[in-house]
């Protein structure tokens, strides 16, 4: 293996051995309460409506490098309205739900309409976004706290009751036994997965990996996999909202990587002038990367008050913030048409990972915040250097 070939290995698998280490670090500095059973589970639901924002950031960032500023706020008002409906109106569960996922994605919609046929900066649509549903939150809450303990249903299928997991089928012992059959399944679902696209490859003479760099990241990726299934199977088991979190997953990492929607927004935030000369309707892409983003931003909402059994207007304060750099922490580039689900998920465990060791720690709030900037700050550090072959200084 060439130095070239090690570098570009490196390159390529960086914020992964990033991630090893900083567990390892917080690892030892918490005596290994990081990787206790009930903090692994609570890293899952306290980060998931990251997982889910920042899968649909990524589709934005991908269309050149643009963002959504407004997706806390928008979290927090279609919160407000499912709280207000189910509590205060008294509208059924279900009927809540897809009133939520309307309003959302009428949101998205809204704003995805200036942004891609008005021209109007994302920056600026989104900003205003943010302000108003922000106001708007408000608004509908009436400046109050509404709780939803009371409803079970919604509360468990969202993953926020003390019942909120998967029951285990094979019997109640220390073990979880369906949880480790789930990841097992996973497991051999991954691996098939994996074999079935490098025959397919280089059945088409595409270029592939070296075999023992293939199997070396399948037996890694199947331990992480067992590892983090027994763990769940050790405190009470499958999350819910993991179940949410692994749809969105799966979803779009078939869509980005396998659809020809998909292509397109690699495409134009690689050349968005030769796209459009290609025939893409790049307007068109605009406006479902940020319908999308508001679609999502409902799930996030469902969510978020369902894990905290209520709505308030201040719900959803930074989670823009955090989307956003899971996603370049993750590999997406800072100009557009670069960035990976995986990447991204992986951005979003590392800046989880963060939280909860320095919160273990007893780090002061404000310290993280600190911390958490100087990671986001060396992503794109990173990204933009390795993009001028590794010069720090940009030629005039």
């Amino acid at each position: 293996m060439s130095g070239q070939q090690i570098l570009g290995f490196l390159k390529k698998y960086t914020m992964i051995f990033v991630l090893i280490i900083v567990v390892a670090f917080f690892s030892w500095r918490t005596g290994g309460a990081l990787l206790l059973p009930m903090n692994v589970s609570n890293l899952i639901s306290q980060n998931a409506y990251v997982f889910i924002l920042a899968t649909g950031m990524l589709l934005c960032i991908l269309t050149g490098g643009n963002i959504d500023l407004s997706v806390g706020s928008v979290v927090c008002f279609v919160g407000a309205v499912g709280a207000t409906l189910m509590v205060n109106k008294g509208v059924p569960v279900w009927l809540t739900i897809i009133i939520m996922i309307l309003v959302g994605t009428a949101i998205g919609a809204f704003q995805g309409f200036w942004i891609a046929f008005v021209r109007i900066p994302p920056f600026i649509v989104t900003l205003a976004g943010m302000l108003a549903f922000r106001g708007l939150s408000n608004v509908v809450l009436n400046g109050l706290t509404v709780s939803i303990t009371n409803k079970t249903t919604f509360v468990n299928l969202f993953g926020g009751g003390a019942d909120c997991y998967i029951h285990d089928v094979f019997g109640n012992g220390t073990l979880n036994l369906t949880c480790l059959l789930g990841g097992l399944v996973a497991a051999t679902v991954y691996v098939l997965t994996q074999f079935g696209s490098r025959i397919k490859k280089k059945t088409k003479n595409y270029e592939v990996e070296a075999l023992w760099i293939f199997v070396g990241k399948l037996v890694a990726i199947v331990a992480v996999i067992m590892a983090f299934a027994y763990k769940l199977a050790q405190h009470k088991g499958i999350p819910t909202v993991l179940i949410w979190v692994l749809a969105v997953i799966i979803v779009y990492a078939y869509i980005t990587g396998n659809t020809t929607i998909g292509r397109h927004f690699y495409a134009v935030g690689g050349n968005e002038k030769a796209t459009k000369l290609s025939g893409i309707n790049t307007d068109k892409v605009y406006f479902l990367a940020y319908t999308n983003m508001g679609f999502l931003a409902a799930l996030a909402a469902m969510v978020t008050i369902a894990r905290l059994t209520s709505a308030q207007p201040t719900y959803g304060q930074n989670y823009e913030m955090d989307a956003i750099g899971s996603c370049f922490i993750g590999g997406a580039s800072a100009y557009g048409g670069i960035g990976t689900v995986p990447g991204v998920i992986i951005g979003a465990v590392l800046m989880g990972v963060i939280n909860l060791g320095m919160s273990l720690m007893g780090v002061d709030a404000n310290m993280q915040k600190v911390v958490k900037g100087l990671v986001l700050l060396a992503a794109v550090i990173f990204d933009v250097v390795s993009k001028r072959g590794g010069k720090l200084f940009a030629k005039n």
